[in-house]
Parts: structure tokens; sequence; C-alpha cells
């Protein structure tokens, strides 16, 4: 049996951008480290040159020591020191014609020809020559008396190296400091750059557990777009949970009428078993819009678009046919002031919903008597009240009850559903339902739509 781990680390973005700016700035700076040194040496092979060009006079005695010049002054003589150079002199062709006595000790007698396969590089120049030693030559081209000679002047380079070797050491420990620093600044840069998103995240997380119900808005600004379309979609998605309920809520409660409806219809003995089927159908087709209205409502909101007109005293007609059935122990004395040419506004759902509850409240609040009028006002609007003579509504409580879970009495059944659905549609409308004492001494529910 074999067992194995199967670990595969998250892909980080954080991780990504620490060894992407780290690379850069490792390359960058082992680049000018580099470039540093180079310049650092050639800077040391034209200081000694120069100061070889200083010491010519040196040189030339020597030369002079060896009968290689002419005597010219007698200021040669003062440059006649026991310090002695490792020379080689080169013909135009850097072919070796004379070679110091020190570099003869050394046995240097290919130095010149060495020289020519190299002269074409960029300083400083090294060899390492027949003494298995490296040197730096230096190239001085000098004319005396006339004659122009190709001075070769090598200078052992372990000095040198060492020297530059502890320079290295040095730039590469300075670049080390500022690599530590840099990466320091980055690691730092890089959480306060990524605080916005991990609290974003949090909020997310906060907003899913339902502790809040949208994204705070102090973020940066590459991030107020994100936030500001996280925060619609929230919205919108609370809006159309919202709706759902309230469609289901308003559906339940506009078939409750219906099933009771049902009810009536099926214990009223006066009714054959074909005028019993008819009346059933009648509230079943009912039923059948009022799911259809509620879940149009429920994909579209409650928008209120005039798209249509719908003619009230039919459907007055029909709903109190359905409102006797319910309530015929009351003895319901029921008046419709409608004239058969006024119309609704806007769409027969919204119409069979702010009829329906109002006349079904007012059945089931009255004493005897109901009364439905529609009418055009002096503004120009769609006017429609429902009055009955119950006990009506006290004037505090007038604005409290079109909020839903709000109930007016609550000593019969209900949800307080109805008047928030009717306010809601009133409102889709842009018009207004206001409640009143009616001159039969019960409540009056006034709704005005503009036209």
């Amino acid at each position: 049996m074999r067992f194995g781990l199967n670990f595969k680390p998250k892909k980080r973005l954080l991780t990504r951008m620490f060894l992407t700016s780290l690379s850069i700035i490792a390359l960058v700076g082992f680049g000018l480290a580099w470039l540093v040194n180079l310049l650092h040496a050639q800077n040391n092979y034209n200081e000694e040159t120069a100061q070889l060009i200083a010491e010519i006079p040196k040189v030339a005695a020597e030369l002079k020591e060896h009968d290689l010049i002419p005597e010219t002054s007698e200021w040669l003589d003062e440059n006649n020191t026991p310090e002695r150079y490792v020379i080689a002199s080169c013909d135009q062709h850097f072919k070796q014609v004379w070679t110091s006595s020190l570099a003869v000790d050394k046995g240097l007698f290919d130095t010149c020809e060495r020289f020519d396969e190299i002269r074409n590089d960029s300083p400083p120049y090294y060899l390492n020559l027949a003494d298995n030693k490296g040197y730096f030559i230096y190239l001085l081209s000098v004319e005396i008396a006339s004659n122009q000679y190709n001075l070769l002047v090598m200078k052992d380079a372990e000095k040198l190296e060492k020297e530059m070797d502890k320079f290295s050491r040095r730039t590469y420990f300075r670049l080390a400091l500022v690599l530590a620093l840099a990466l320091v600044l980055l690691i730092s840069a890089g959480y306060w750059g990524m605080r916005p998103l991990v609290r974003m995240r949090n909020e997310l997380d906060s907003v899913n557990s339902g502790k809040s119900t949208e994204l705070s808005q102090d973020y940066p600004v590459e991030l107020e777009g994100v936030t500001q379309a996280l925060n619609q979609l929230l919205v919108q998605s609370s809006a159309q949970q919202q709706r759902y309920q309230n469609a289901m809520n308003d559906l339940a409660h506009s078939l409750k009428t219906r099933l009771a409806a049902v009810h009536a219809i099926t214990d009223d003995a006066t009714l054959d078993k074909q005028a019993t089927s008819e009346k059933i159908m009648e509230q079943v087709s009912q039923m059948d819009q009022l799911v259809k209205y509620q879940l149009k409502r429920a994909m579209l909101g409650r928008k209120g678009l005039k798209q249509e007109q719908t003619q009230v005293a039919p459907l007055v007609n029909q709903l109190s046919q359905m409102l006797f059935k319910v309530y015929r122990d009351k003895q319901v004395e029921f008046t419709a002031n409608i004239p058969i040419e006024h119309v609704f506004p806007g769409d027969k759902g919204d119409l069979m919903e702010l009829c329906g509850n109002l006349m079904e409240n007012a059945f089931k609040l009255c004493i005897s008597q109901v009364r439905v009028s529609a009418s055009y006002n002096d503004a120009g609007e769609f006017e429609l009240i429902v009055e009955d003579d119950g006990q009506g509504v006290e004037e505090s409580i007038r604005k409290k009850i079109i909020e839903r879970g709000v109930r007016a009495d609550t000593q019969k059944a209900g949800q307080g559903i109805g008047l928030a659905v009717c306010n809601e549609i009133v409102i889709s409308y842009n018009g207004k339902l206001s409640i009143e004492t009616s001159e039969l001494e019960g409540a009056k529910f006034r709704i005005t739509i503009p036209i």
C-alpha cells in the first residue's frame, strides 16, 4: 500500500507580485554591481596609466641606461633610480624588440605577441605570461627623439586583484543590504496594497453570513467600480428576493378568498350540480389569473405600466357575487355606483387586487352595508372609493395599517397584507391611497390615480 501527500499550494497574487518584483530588483541590482565593478576596474587602469605617464622620465632614464635612446639632456640623470620596471618594447607590428632586465629575469620574452592578441579588447588588459603570473598590461605609445616606441609596462595583478576583490565584496554587501531593505519595503507595500482586497473579502463573508447587507464605500479609486457593482448586485438580489417573498404572500392572501368562495359554493344547497361546477370553475379561472399575475409581478416588480385599460363595473360585480357567497350569513347590502364607461387606467390584475382586497375587508368588517363607487374627479384623476358601515379606522393608525404585517382589527383572522398590496400598486401608478371616515360611519378607502 502506498501513501502519498497530494499537496498543491494555492495560487496567490501576493506571492506572484513578490517573486516578480524581487526578480526584477535582483536582476537590476546585480547588473548594476557588475557595471560598477567594471567601471572601477577601468578607472583603476586609467589611474595607473596616468601615473605611469607621469613617470615617463624615469622610464626614459632606464631606456637610456641601456643605450636605447640618445643622450639629449642632463635631466635624465636625475631620474635614474634603483627602481626597475617590467617593460617590453614593441615595434609597430608588436614584435618584441627589447625587454627590460626585470622582465628578462622573469623570462617574459613574448609579451608583445601575446598583447597583440588582446589589444583590440576593452581595457583593462590582463595576461597570464610566461612566469605563470597574472599581469595588467599598460600600453604607452611614446615618441622620444623622433623614434616611436610601443612600451608595454606590466604590473603584477595580485595586488590589484586583492584591491578589486575587496571593492567587490563591499559592493555586493551593500547590494545585499539594499535588496534586504527593498524586500522589507516590498512586503510592506504588498500587504498595505492588498489590505483593501482582504477587507472586501471579509465584508463579502459578512454579507454571505447575513451580518451586513452591503460593502462599505471608502475603498481606493481602483476598487470603487467593483464595490459599486457588487453593492448594486446585492441591492438587486435583495429586492428580487423581497419581491418573490411579497408575491408569494400576496398570492396566498388572494387565493385564500377564492378558496373560501369555493367552500361556500360547495356548501350552497340551492345550487344544482351543474351550477356548482360552473361557479367552481369560475373561481378556478380567477385563481389561475391570480397565479399568472403574481408570477409576472415577481419577475418584473410593480412597475405600474399603463399598457391597457380595464372596465371597472364588470369586475366589481364579479367580485361582489363571490363575496356574497363567502359572507352570505351577514346579508350584506351592497351598492355599486360605477358608470359602465368608466375604466381603470391600468392592468386588470392590478384592479382585481385593489378591488378584491378593499371589498373583502369591507364585507368582513361591515355591519350590513358596503358601497363601491368610481369616477373622474376635477383634477382629471381616476378615483375609486370603497366604504362600509363598520367600526372604521382610528386616525392614529391609518398610516401604519398600509404597511405589511400591520392589522387594524386583531380580533379577526388575517395577515395584514391586503392593504399593503393595494398601497404598493397605487404607488406604482403614481397614485395615492387615503383612509377617511365614511358617511356610513365606517371606513372609507379612496384611491386616486392620474390618467
